[in-house]
């Protein structure tokens, strides 16, 4: 017993200080190969600095944060206390993607397990650890001044170009799906993956939707004439997805594409669109997603006018956020898987 807990230490410090592959760490899954294991490692490292930046925005935290005299130099004892939090998420941030970026740049071009910089890809995640725990608050002794603005034109970029990646990433993982289910549907002849193709895209388009009408009621007031034209520009945008889906000349192109993936990306769409809507400063444009779904369920209503009621603002979750960290997640860990 003694020598198995011994062998089990010795692969988890080979793991952490040594080059051995971190599926040291994963005999429960006798599948997972190393580099695997590494990329979901990393996704989990992804996750929990993310999970810590979503932490710095906790209210009760500024009092703490403001406290760092690096944070508030060239601002004003009023809006220090409002910028902390926010300006500490980019703190983060920026060290993570320092972080990655380092790392990036010392295995590029590595396209073997052999290549002596793939241990250190795989393995040294001791070292790693400390090495994005120094990075972090290291940025948190960065003056502030034109860090903010320039990180935050940095990060917008980056913001759109992932959403672009994103959306890559989802019509790959529908393609795949639909591939899967229509194999097993022609090679079983069951009628069960046939309901499940079919009732998957009737609950896509369902719940885009119900987004659209909610979108619609809830966020398109009189005075939200933007928002009624976002809405109805990316309702137009999801039919013609829909249709170019199943011409002839796509279906001759690519005999698996179908209703499925345009149901997925015109859902992801939606998405989006409410997402953006949610950021809206003006209550009577953005009455939030717990007093929409409050009046949803019967708790509350639309008025005879016809708008909703007024909003609660400053509710304790942003919910876009939420969703949206959920769908950042499963992205991540399909691309490392």
């Amino acid at each position: 017993m003694g020598a198995v807990l011994g062998l089990g230490c010795l692969g988890s410090l080979a793991c952490c200080f040594g080059t051995a592959a971190c599926s040291l760490c994963c005999k429960c899954c006798p599948t997972c190969k190393n580099s695997t294991a590494s990329r979901i490692a990393y996704a989990v490292l992804l996750f929990v600095g993310t999970a810590v930046a979503c932490v710095m925005l906790i209210p009760g935290l500024n009092d703490k944060l403001r406290k760092i005299p690096a944070l508030c130099n060239y601002a004003t004892s009023d809006d220090c206390g409002s910028i902390a939090g926010y300006l500490s998420v980019y703190r983060v941030c920026f060290a993570m993607a320092v972080f990655f970026f380092i790392m990036a740049m010392v295995t590029i071009m590595v396209k073997s397990s052999k290549d002596p910089r793939a241990g250190f890809h795989n393995g040294l995640w001791f070292i790693k650890i400390l090495m994005l725990v120094g990075l972090a608050v290291g940025a948190f002794y960065i003056p502030s001044g034109e860090f903010e603005k320039v990180w935050m034109t940095i990060a917008m970029i980056g913001g759109f170009l992932f959403i672009l990646i994103q959306l890559v990433l989802l019509v790959d993982f529908a393609h795949s799906w639909n591939e899967s289910w229509v194999e097993r549907y022609e090679e079983t002849e069951s009628k069960f993956y046939y309901a499940l193709l079919l009732g998957t895209t009737i609950f896509s388009y369902m719940a885009a939707l119900v987004v659209i009408v909610l979108s619609y009621i809830y966020y398109g007031g009189e005075v939200c004439v933007a928002h009624k034209a976002f809405i109805s520009v990316n309702m137009i945008l999801c039919i013609a997805i829909s249709v170019v889906s199943v011409i002839p000349a796509v279906q001759d192109a690519n005999p698996r594409s179908g209703l499925l993936q345009s149901s997925i990306i015109s859902l992801y769409i939606m998405y989006l669109t409410w997402s953006a809507m949610s950021s809206s400063p003006y209550p009577e444009c953005n009455p939030g997603m717990v007093q929409v779904l409050t009046n949803v369920v019967g708790l509350g209503g639309v008025s005879a006018s016809g708008s909703p009621p007024a909003s609660t603002q400053g509710e304790g979750l942003d919910s876009s956020s939420i969703v949206g960290f959920v769908i950042w997640f499963i992205c991540v860990l399909y691309a490392s898987v």
